[in-house]
């Protein structure tokens, strides 16, 4: 089945001296240029392509996959702007359009923006646009608070970064939450904290509970290791300091080297730690 912009599983019919040719059912034969021929494949074989349009408006198939399909939001540098709109760099020689009535704001050549990439239904064309509020679905019922998700940082507000979760949804992670450096386009491994009336999901950086410290003590381990067993962090140290060093809440930091403490792994001193074994 061919699936304009996504990855189509299609069977090779025939080879000649521009490619291979897909059956593509209603689209007819599609042309898999030669370049994409490895000489291994055999008339009859199933292969995965991404299908999209070439620069002269032909539907073409390749196995070289954009950085982003249909129905999927990414963080894309603009490569040109021409009268009609501006032009994306997403992994194919054929770059992605986005026309002004698209863009959320006017788009800049060497400027990065979130889009999202859709097939338009008047020309059946793929496109992409910055105004991804309306790609964004609303139904959350699958989602339950301790969920991990895949997170895309779209953009900053007042109280804190808002992302896309799972390339589906809308949420947002508070500045108060956030221990790490951030910014836009950065892809992270969330969970989710809360799903809100509206829809809208709170989301955190951390696991809840005992299970966020375990990912932490390997870390602090290392750190430590790394500085002779020594670590100049305690639990008298400033969120700030904490932050800095090892990127996660004073709370966290503090479960952590108590459940070290108990494993009878560390030493906790005034103002540092040392692991045992280095005194």
């Amino acid at each position: 089945m061919v699936r304009i912009g996504k990855v189509s599983n299609l069977e090779i019919v025939k080879f000649t001296e521009q490619g291979a040719y897909l059956d593509g059912g209603p689209y007819g034969e599609i042309l898999l240029p030669k370049r994409y021929v490895t000489g291994e494949q055999t008339i009859g074989e199933l292969i995965d392509v991404f299908v999209h349009f070439d620069s002269d408006d032909r539907i073409v198939a390749t196995t070289v996959f954009p950085y982003a399909m249909v129905g999927e939001f990414a963080f894309l540098e603009v490569v040109d702007v021409t009268p009609i709109g501006a032009f994306l760099d997403w992994g194919l020689p054929k770059n992605l359009f986005v026309p002004y009535a698209g863009q959320k704001e006017k788009m800049a050549k060497g400027k990065r923006y979130i889009v999202s990439i859709y097939v338009d239904e008047k020309n059946g064309r793929i496109a992409a646009t910055s105004k991804i509020n309306k790609f964004l679905n609303k139904e959350t019922t699958d989602l339950k608070p301790g969920d991990e998700v895949d997170l895309l940082i779209s953009g900053q507000t007042e109280i804190g970064f808002s992302a896309i979760v799972n390339n589906a949804f809308s949420g947002i992670l508070y500045f108060n939450e956030v221990f790490k450096s951030m910014k836009i386009g950065d892809k992270v491994k969330g969970y989710i904290k809360k799903v809100r009336d509206d829809g809208k999901i709170d989301l955190s950086l951390e696991k809840f509970g005992y299970r966020k410290v375990e990912p932490v003590l390997d870390e602090i381990i290392h750190k430590m290791k790394a500085g002779g067993g020594v670590l100049n962090l305690s639990d008298k140290s400033t969120s700030e300091d904490i932050k800095n060093e090892l990127g996660i809440s004073k709370k966290t930091f503090k479960k952590a080297i108590g459940a070290l403490y108990r494993q009878k792994l560390i030493r906790i001193n005034e103002d540092s730690i040392i692991l045992t074994g280095n005194e």
